[in-house]
């Protein structure tokens, strides 16, 4: 009998971690993930040596994004808690939302775990629309949901959040926690400073989001850490129509808005064509 072999099956399948075409189990898992190691600094001796190759790790994974993503209709970033039960309100308010928005005809990108991530993938499944995950690496690992139509696994949370804000229309924002929290202020930052232009951002779980926003309103806004007119880039409703339907009408505004610009342009350019073709026209001879 080979030993070895009995004590290596003996040990069942163990956790998995995925790093693009290579699959790692058991001890080959490393004790830290690749955000981990490039951001500590007590590691300082090692930056000349392997900051470069790191480099080259991190523009592949926005090419992968990129590349794997071009090609998506329009879609809706989804998020919210991985650690919601499935029968949970909001996890039963997210699958209702993926269904809605595939019936508009929008993807739905998460992060491609589970809780609300799932039952917003599923939604979108079942309703026969294309469901996106973007998982990250994490010393827990998580997986990817088995609703995901289509999922990238990345290294770096900053390369990911930006496929999250590139490819998405909008942002809903479903009870969840620090990285709920996190893709939510980004998505307002990036409003606030004209980053993105007319980029819907809606909570959902009216109940859960009060507190925040009160805080927004009576202590931010109070003190003059945002404009009153801040507060306004974000709607509350626990109606997935209303949801759907002020995002079909941001996507409205905003083709309108991009369709007078162009025509305003092509009157300009042809304006300034006639003005040189007669500013350059023969002179009378006196």
């Amino acid at each position: 009998m080979n030993h070895s072999l009995g004590r290596a099956r003996g040990r069942g399948p163990g956790p998995e971690r995925h790093r693009g075409a290579v699959t790692l189990r058991r001890e080959a898992i490393p004790l830290s993930t690749a955000d981990q190691r490039l951001l500590d600094s007590r590691s300082r001796g090692d930056w000349k040596t392997k900051d470069a190759w790191r480099a080259l790790r991190i523009l592949s994974e926005f090419v992968e994004g990129f590349d794997t993503l071009a090609d998506l209709p329009p879609a809706v970033s989804v998020f919210g808690s991985a650690r919601s039960k499935p029968d949970s309100p909001e996890c039963v308010l997210a699958e209702e939302l993926g269904a809605a928005l595939a019936r508009a005809g929008y993807a739905v990108i998460t992060g491609g775990g589970p809780g609300v991530m799932e039952a917003a993938n599923r939604g979108a499944t079942e309703a026969g629309g294309l469901s996106v995950g973007l998982g990250i690496e994490l010393p827990f690992e998580q997986g990817i949901n088995d609703w995901v139509d289509l999922a990238i696994d990345f290294r770096y949370f900053f390369a990911r959040k930006t496929m999250f804000v590139k490819y998405a229309q909008a942002f809903v924002v479903l009870p969840g926690g620090f990285g709920t929290l996190d893709e939510l202020f980004e998505a307002l930052t990036l409003v606030q400073t004209g980053k993105v232009t007319r980029f819907p951002v809606v909570l959902m779980g009216e109940a859960y989001w009060r507190p925040l926003l009160n805080w927004l309103r009576d202590t931010l806004a109070e003190d003059g850490k945002i404009s009153p007119a801040d507060l306004e880039l974000i709607i509350v409703t626990d109606d997935v129509e209303a949801a759907v339907r002020h995002i079909i009408d941001a996507d409205a505004a905003l083709a309108a808005e991009q369709e007078a610009l162009q025509e305003s342009a092509i009157a300009q350019a042809e304006a300034d064509q006639a003005s040189a073709s007669a500013a350059s026209g023969p002179r009378r001879s006196r």
